[in-house]
């Protein structure tokens, strides 16, 4: 996996908007945020458009991130939202010039479909976490600084991390490299080239807003394309929001029953991506060792690498 440049203080996030159409107030108190964690900002006004749901036609918003990949000055890019677009970008995007180009790249739920196109076709590692008109516009504790910056600012292993308000739901321990995302947006990519790619991974599953049977289909489907045998190990998200029409059972129940013969560690409620504080930073490409019946995990090895460049973010034109 092509290691991505580490994050310093003063160093310039480029904000793209790759999918749903951004609200304004949203975007700038989430700029305020990044701010205010020492970074300064690059955004074009671009970020504005908007083409039935999109923020922006497909050409234009694959433009804009191609670009944010291109700009040297820009060291990190922040997604603002998800929504539902991404999937119209895969095909538009220079493999090539994105390949050449290796840098942060952070979001969750639709910006899954980009995590999972950097990861396996450009061996670019990425991260899956809070996002700029979400989590950073509310705040702490809406967000983890301490995992943001662990992951986007420190080179070498990270520590180890218990989460004693998480449920195991088959002990053991695992080390593998870590995917994931957004089960609703890993089940769509089946079946076309930029489909998930689990073997011998650790897998990390979240979503919001689907009922048991839905979580129960899309799990099954996964399995019925192979994308469950040869993982390492499951972790599940807070699946916010996914529990309400469980009554004699619980969400639990029903995910341990679909991967009951796979016998793999099962840790369920890690709180990253869609959920409701403390929103976690996870690096996907690299090694993570975990232990779910003593509900840790620890990154084995450094997502970003030291850069020797010289800052040149304060020359940008059009910082904001």
């Amino acid at each position: 996996m092509q290691k991505v440049k580490i994050l310093k203080p003063g160093d310039t996030v480029g904000i793209a908007a790759p999918a749903g159409q951004i609200n304004r107030q949203d975007l700038l108190r989430g700029i305020s945020e990044i701010k205010r964690l020492g970074y300064q900002v690059y955004y074009t006004d671009d970020l504005f458009s908007s083409h039935y749901y999109f923020a922006g036609s497909h050409q234009q918003r694959a433009q804009n991130l191609l670009d944010l990949f291109a700009n040297p000055k820009v060291k990190a890019i922040f997604c603002a939202r998800g929504g539902y677009g991404c999937q119209y970008l895969l095909g538009l995007l220079d493999i090539e010039a994105l390949r050449a180009n290796p840098k942060i790249f952070l979001g969750y739920s639709d910006i899954t479909v980009l995590l999972q196109f950097l990861e396996n076709n450009c061996n670019m590692v990425c991260f899956h976490g809070p996002m700029v008109s979400k989590e950073f516009a509310l705040g702490k504790p809406h967000y983890s600084k301490e995992s943001l910056q662990g992951c986007l600012s420190r080179t070498g292993p990270g520590q180890r991390l218990h989460f004693p308000q998480t449920d195991t739901l088959r002990p053991g321990k695992a080390r593998g490299k870590l995917t994931g995302g957004c089960l609703s947006l890993l089940t769509a990519g089946l079946g076309t080239r930029y489909e998930l790619r689990s073997t011998n991974k650790i897998l990390f599953l979240e979503d919001i807003n689907v009922q048991p049977y839905q979580v129960d289909r899309m799990l099954t489907q996964l399995r019925l394309a192979g994308k469950l045998e040869g993982v390492r190990a499951f972790i599940f998200g807070e699946m916010l929001n996914c529990t309400k029409s469980a009554k004699a059972f619980s969400l639990q129940e029903v995910i341990f029953n679909i991967l009951k013969g796979l016998e793999v560690p099962i840790w369920y409620g890690l709180p990253s991506g869609h959920t409701s504080t403390g929103a976690l930073t996870l690096p996907f490409g690299v090694e993570i060792s975990l232990d779910t019946g003593e509900k840790w995990f620890q990154v084995e090895e450094s997502a970003v690498v030291e850069e020797d460049a010289p800052n040149l973010a304060s020359s940008i034109p059009g910082l904001k």
